[in-house]
This record gives structure tokens, sequence and C-alpha cells, in this order.
């Protein structure tokens, strides 16, 4: 019964993942060994599935591994060398020789998708979507026909996509007189994902990501019972680069890459950045579908404006919530009990002024209460009151909390839309269970953080 019921649970939160993205442009970089995989075709399938139900597929394959073959078969040589030296960025040195082999391996890879996608009854089409200048000259060494990105064509993409078709970008773009150029896929994927203003961007590889046996990780950071980290913010990911990075193996090094991507991509705009290997069957689904996913996400601080309480914000606080209050949305606070809650409180500030706040009560036994919520509603149009919830839930994931509950008696279906479900008032920890308000009558609603 409980394996049923937990199943259940599944679907309901795929179907609310799959409503809250439908329609979203999402960008998978998918590095080449990932299709030399026995999986591959699975992850095709998977992909096809996903533009089938709505949602908005870009893929930009890697192809290094097979231009580095290609070029080896020939005889040809390929050097590397470093074109920014604070982040030890390294190119392909593509010399007139070595191009038109590059642009063979560049597009049978891409071949290599839409052929297991047409299996999947999904069109796709492999376009020349990226114009390209070349590097020029760089540290002495003349890059020939290695370039870098000039303009993502949006428009074409843009019919490609409302056509329900996947469009594939390879490393290969064109100057206006169609000079070709060996693109760094990396530098496609975060160029195309800020073009299309795309909702996530996907790094997949053969790597097994980020382990707390690998990786000197914080304890407040996120992990599965397997030690693989669940997610973390730009500034965490750049604490992991620092300490891992003069210290690093060769495994270590590609996994840090992959990181590095993705604080790239995060510092360009892009909310969401997951690291997944590819070998996993399902790992997009699991990704995408549930709360712990199957890879890890890097987020982009969507929290920057969200901030302890201080007490000068004590009267903005009480502005916010009088009238909840006088309403019985909220329940009657003093600026006394304010007070001595201070440490509970957050606010989210705009240009200096507090628009929006709420509190994370610990009340023990690994529960805590999302409560005094509220929100200017000049300000509805952003969403401060999703923020605030999203930045107390993870405050409390962080905390090691188990479960957070709120008490109400008029938002439940606000709540139950981030998948709080209604419970009993038994449920509650013993210490909130002994001042709950029998003439209030608030609904209990819980949500299971999974930790």
């Amino acid at each position: 019964m409980s394996n049923c019921l937990s199943q259940v649970e599944l679907i309901r939160e795929a179907f609310h993942y799959q409503s809250r993205f439908e329609g979203s442009t999402m960008v998978f970089k998918i590095d080449f060994p990932v299709t030399e995989d026995p999986g591959f075709p699975y992850l095709m399938k998977d992909l096809a599935l996903l533009a089938q139900t709505g949602f908005k597929i870009v893929i930009v394959p890697g192809a290094k591994e097979s231009i580095d073959a290609a070029l080896e078969k020939h005889t040809i040589t390929s050097a590397y060398t470093t074109i920014c030296e604070d982040s030890q960025e390294l190119a392909r040195v593509t010399t007139p020789q070595a191009i038109p082999f590059v642009e063979m391996a560049a597009f049978h890879g891409a071949t290599r998708f839409m052929t297991c996608l047409s299996g999947s009854r999904v069109d796709a089409v492999i376009g020349n979507f990226v114009r390209a200048r070349g590097l020029g000259v760089v540290n002495g060494i003349d890059m020939g026909h290695t370039g870098t990105v000039d303009k993502i064509y949006i428009d074409s993409i843009s019919k490609v996509l409302n056509l329900g078709m996947i469009p594939i970008l390879p490393c290969i773009g064109y100057s206006p007189t169609g000079k070709p150029y060996n693109v760094p896929s990396d530098e496609i994927a975060l160029a195309v994902s800020a073009a299309l203003g795309a909702i996530k961007l996907f790094i997949v590889s053969v790597h097994e990501g980020i382990h707390r046996d690998v990786f000197p990780l914080s304890r407040d950071l996120a992990t599965r019972d397997d030690g693989s980290l669940i997610r973390l913010t730009p500034q965490e990911a750049q604490a992991i680069i620092a300490e891992s990075g003069k210290a690093a193996n060769d495994s270590q090094e590609a996994v840090l890459r992959e990181l590095k991507l993705a604080l790239r991509a995060s510092q360009a705009g892009i909310d969401r950045v997951h690291i997944i290997d590819g070998r996993k069957e399902g790992a997009v689904l699991k990704e995408l579908f549930s709360n712990l996913g199957a890879g890890t996400m890097v987020y982009a601080d969507a929290y920057e404006s969200i901030r302890s309480f201080h007490n000068r914000d004590l009267p903005d606080i009480l502005r916010l919530m009088e009238p909840l209050m006088q309403t019985g949305i909220l329940i009657r606070r003093t600026a006394e009990h304010i007070q001595e809650k201070k440490d509970d409180y957050v606010v989210y500030e705009i240009d200096g002024s507090v628009r929006a706040c709420g509190a994370l009560h610990d009340w023990g036994e690994n529960q805590a209460e999302i409560a005094a919520m509220a929100s200017d509603p000049l300000y509805t149009g952003m969403n401060l009151g999703r923020q605030i919830l999203g930045y107390l839930m993870e405050r409390a994931r962080k905390n090691r909390v188990k479960r957070v509950f709120v008490l109400t008696t008029h938002t439940q279906d606000w709540f139950e839309a981030f998948g709080f479900k209604e419970t009993t008032v038994d449920s509650l920890p013993e210490r909130k269970r002994c001042l709950y308000d029998q003439a209030r009558k608030s609904k209990v609603f819980a949500l299971e953080l999974g930790n």
C-alpha cells in the first residue's frame, strides 16, 4: 500500500512540474560520449516525449571526441591553446586543413540525434543557426577557423520550435560571407540559452557528477542518501571550484569543467542549470519532474533581494501584515511578538523598500512552520510570495528540517499549488499543538521536504 502511495505521489509531483514548465524552452548540451552509450536511444526517447508534451527542446551536441578521432584518422595535428588566462580556458586551433574534417565530424554527430529522434516520430532540424566570427590571433597564435558566437538566429530557431520540431545546433558557425568556424559547443549552449530566454540548461555527460565522497562539500549542502549533490547556489558552486580546483585529479577536473559551465550559465541569467549523467536511464525526467532529481542543479540566486530581518524593518512588516490581520487571513501579531522571533523573519527588499515578508518557526521534532507571509499588492506580478516561500523552504532544508507546515483559514489553494497537503492538528509538533487556537479552526497543510 505504501509503495502504491509513493508512486501516486511521484505522479502528482510529475504533473505539478509538467504544468509549471509546459511550453518553456530548455536547452540540452549533450557530450559526444553520451551518444556512444547503450542508453543513448532512451535519452532521445525522453527528449522526444518532452517535445511531444509541449516542451520546447533545443539540442547542442558536443563533438570534441568525434573531431579528435577524425583529425587523427587523417593525420592532422590538433593543438590547443589557452585563450583566457584567468580561467585557463582552452580552445582548439582549427587550421584550414582541419576545418573540413571538423565540419564533417560535427554534422555527423548531430545526425545521430536526428536519427534517434525520428524513431520517436519527432522531427528535428540541423541548421546554420549560429553566426560566428573568428578569434583571430590569440597570444601570438593564429586560431585559424576557430571562432566565437557573433549572433544566434533566434527567429529561425523559434520557427522550428513553434512547428513542434527540435533544432539541433552543431559546433559550427558561419560568418556573413559563409566562412565556417569551429565554435565550442559550451559557448553555443550558453548563447542560445540566453538568446531564447531558456528556463533551463541541461549539461549531459558521462560523468558521475558531484558527490560528497569525491569533493569537499559543506555539511549545509543538500545531498541524497548516496552522497550526490542535489542543488547549490552560484556562490556555493564557486566555493567548490575554488576549494577543489588546485588539487583536482582528471576525473574531478572533468566534473569541475561542467560546474564551471553551469556557473557561467547562471551568471548569464539562466535560472536553472542541471548537471546530469546521461548514462542513467530516465535521468532527465527524474531531474525535471521530481524534487530530489537525479543530478545537481545550480540555481540562479533569485533570492538576492531576500534578507534577514533588521529592526528598522518592523514598521514595514506591520504595514504589510495589517490588512491581512484585519481580514483574519493572518493572526494578530504585535511589534513585541515580531521582535521576540526576529531571527525567524525574512524580508524581500526592492530598491531599499520592504515589499514582502515571511517567517520560519522551528517547533522541533524536525518540523517548522511557515508563517507571517505578506506582500505588497502593488507587486503582485512579481510573485514575491512564491519567492519568499521558496527561500523559507530552502532555509528549512539547510537546517535539516524534514517537514514544513502552515496554518491557514483562507489561503489553502495557494499552498496546495506548491505541493502542500492537508493534514490533521495531531500531526503538529507537541509544542505547536498546545498553542493551537481551537476557536480559529485553522486548517493544517504540510509538505515533506525529503531531506
